[in-house]
């Protein structure tokens, strides 16, 4: 089905295998990651190829033997490569330059263009049309993946070629300018980052030129005394390892998975719930206000308090580290993700298979304690810090999706007819 309609009359409807090659890597011809060498032949991913240009230096390199086994993957100039698997999906771009030989990995497909403009092929596929169409035809639960006979009956809108090339022109310029103030946004929010590192850091440790050095835990004061945790906490619980999915229902009782949990907040959105009859079936991993949550596989180490809306829920690959008298929970949790506690975390993991950690891992942190006085101080002092960036970084996210939008509306108009490029300025189209 074509999903491009109301072209201009002069235009034809066409799709990608009428006007250009699609191949991909079939399988790995058994390649592993052992095959990579230090130079060689460029073996392109996809973080190659997210961003404006394509990033030739920062990539894998494969022999010769690997590079000609598959002549239909050697790149060229004016090559689309399309991402076809992963989270990804639909990443795409055009090889403008090649200052080496390339090939890609099997995440890519090559689309070698026969009977369209690369660059206007490249805006087609990245028009709001097509990653809609890419989005409805995608398939697989894990690993999201697009096939190859997908890939060539997506639909292409076909001007003249002239009229492609002022077009492919005219959105080079235009998303240029675009991408320039996302790159500036971008790098105010990890500045944002940035500053949260740094006030919790501020929270946990002592900043003064004098302060005693702790091989883990930073700049602490003398009169701070560093303990593990087993002797600051009264145990720790460790949530289900199974998920009990037969007892999720629609609502109820929340149940925390560790993907729920962020860094200094329990995240709402995709959580499951279970009934008050599978929540008493559960008791070990059940929580309370106050206790500490930190992610135990997979992504581990961040930390959020249970606050009072979470009171009973249950939990799944997360730790339990239950409330003490000694350390106030947000402190604790400020601590844990602050780089003193991440750098903890990591060290735990050295030379593990599975990036996990166990609850006697845990309970062998160390950790700087104050007084309860000096920590609520210090936990007011970082909410409010945290407070206004998170203030301020919900702004330049909302910047950022309305800069997304207006990027993806300006192709769409442009792949479409819908704007005279030849006197059009890409600035303020929105709809």
């Amino acid at each position: 089905m074509n999903h491009f309609t109301d072209l201009p009359t002069h235009w034809e409807s066409s799709r990608i295998d009428w006007v250009a090659t699609v191949n991909a890597r079939i399988g790995w011809k058994a390649l592993t990651a052992a095959e990579y060498q230090h130079e060689g032949y460029a073996f392109l991913a996809t973080p190659n190829i997210k961003n404006s240009e394509i990033d030739f230096e920062n990539v894998n390199f494969v022999s010769e033997f690997r590079y000609r086994e598959s002549p239909e993957l050697q790149l060229t100039k004016g090559d689309v490569l399309l991402t076809k698997d992963g989270f990804t999906l639909g990443t795409v771009n055009v090889v403008r330059n090649l200052p080496r030989p390339a090939t890609v990995n099997g995440s890519i497909a090559v689309l070698r263009p026969f009977g369209i403009h690369p660059g206007f092929l490249r805006y087609v596929i990245a028009s709001a049309i097509t990653q809609a169409h890419i989005q409805a035809v995608k398939d697989g639960m894990d690993v999201l993946h697009l096939f190859q006979r997908d890939i060539k009956k997506l639909p292409v809108p076909l001007p003249p070629y002239q009229e492609q090339r002022r077009i492919a022109d005219f959105l080079d310029t235009e998303t240029a300018r675009i991408d320039q103030l996302l790159s500036g946004r971008q790098r105010q929010v990890a500045l944002l980052h940035e500053r949260r590192t740094s006030v919790l850091t501020e929270c946990v440790t002592y900043n003064e030129a004098d302060a005693h050095v702790h091989e883990l835990v930073g700049k602490i004061r003398a009169d701070w005394p560093v303990l593990p945790l087993r002797r600051i906490l009264p145990g720790i619980n460790v949530g289900v390892v199974i998920n009990p999915s037969t007892h999720f229902t629609k609502e109820g009782i929340p149940f925390i998975h560790g993907f729920n949990v962020r860094s200094g907040y329990i995240e709402r959105n995709g959580m499951k719930y279970m009934s008050p009859e599978s929540n008493s079936l559960l008791g070990r991993s059940r929580v309370r206000v106050g206790d500490t949550l930190v992610v135990r596989a997979g992504s581990p180490g961040r930390a959020a308090v249970v606050t009072r809306e979470y009171d009973g829920a249950n939990c799944a690959s997360v730790l339990i580290l239950r409330r003490s008298e000694r350390v106030i929970p947000e402190f604790l949790a400020a601590f844990l993700n602050s780089p003193a506690g991440q750098g903890q975390v990591r060290f735990s993991q050295y030379g593990a298979a599975q990036e996990v950690i166990s609850a006697s891992q845990a309970l062998a942190f160390v950790m700087p304690l104050p007084d309860t006085e000096t920590q609520q101080s210090r936990v007011k002092s970082l909410n409010e810090s945290v407070a206004e960036i998170q203030r301020m970084g919900q702004k330049l996210e909302q910047q950022l999706h309305l800069l997304a939008e207006r990027r993806s509306a300006l192709i769409t108009a442009a792949v479409t007819g819908q704007v005279d490029v030849s006197t059009a300025s890409g600035r303020g189209i929105e709809d």
